[in-house]
């Protein structure tokens, strides 16, 4: 997880050259309009603010990154070869929360880990700015973040299925609390929605195990593996993204 640390007069700079929000500007952009995350999804002594800082019209994530350089490293070192996965930046938000007792404000960065199997929520990059403007920030208050508890409680509510470790390997659980092994999800798939309550989402985790392989077009591979028609894979898969257990398409990308 990236960790970025500034000062709060340095970070509240940063958001003044994104420009205000004017009165006659209507609503105010909410941070859980999204479902991202959600006020319940904090442990206690955590809350989140119903607004953005600055009470902005609209979400800052993709200028925060441009400001705070966040794929500085990743474009300085284009070109290169590399044999893991990675998740396209530009779904990550930034979303502003705050300790009731110590008042420290934490701006986390959420996003979605598209290439994991069962997909998933990881905050990956973190601002600490202190109630008092100059004040240090602390060992203490860094370690209190409570980072895995707030992923936890995102992908239990974004996310029904999870992975279960076992000593043959891999297995994911699936709301009926029916298990898949890893190795299995490339094989046809087999029955319908009617018959199997997790068939939306057993055609997630197929379409997401060809894109973590580099398939450039899943839906037409999960045509060939099941033997039905594109437009019925197709189908598929546009029902399992409104249920919300894929990610919504990219225009001008397949599958």
């Amino acid at each position: 997880m990236n960790r970025v640390f500034v000062q709060e007069h340095m970070f509240l700079a940063f958001l003044d050259t994104l420009g205000g929000v004017s009165e006659s500007s209507s609503p105010y952009a909410l941070q859980d309009a999204d479902g991202l995350i959600r006020r319940d999804d904090l442990p206690d002594g955590w809350y989140l603010p119903t607004r953005f800082p600055g009470e902005r019209s609209d979400d800052a994530s993709a200028q925060i990154d441009s400001i705070l350089g966040y794929d500085d490293a990743a474009s300085a070192h284009r070109g290169e070869p590399d044999n893991a996965e990675q998740d396209d930046t530009t779904d990550g938000r930034w979303r502003y929360i705050e300790h009731a007792e110590s008042h420290t404000r934490v701006f986390i960065r959420l996003q979605r880990q598209t290439f994991a199997v069962p997909e998933e929520v990881r905050i990956t990059g973190v601002v600490y700015l202190p109630w008092r403007p100059g004040d240090p920030i602390t060992s203490r208050l860094l370690r209190e973040l409570p980072t895995a508890q707030i992923e936890a409680a995102i992908n239990k509510r974004l996310f029904a299925m999870k992975r279960e470790q076992t000593i043959a390997g891999g297995k994911i659980v699936l709301p009926s609390g029916r298990k898949v092994a890893e190795r299995d999800l490339l094989k046809p798939l087999g029955g319908t929605a009617k018959q199997d309550p997790d068939f939306y989402q057993r055609v997630a985790l197929q379409h997401g195990r060809l894109a973590q392989q580099g398939d450039k077009n899943p839906s037409a591979t999960m045509a060939d593996i099941n033997g039905v028609a594109l437009t019925t894979a197709q189908g598929w898969v546009a029902k399992a993204r409104a249920r919300g257990l894929l990610p919504p398409g990219r225009r001008g990308r397949a599958g």
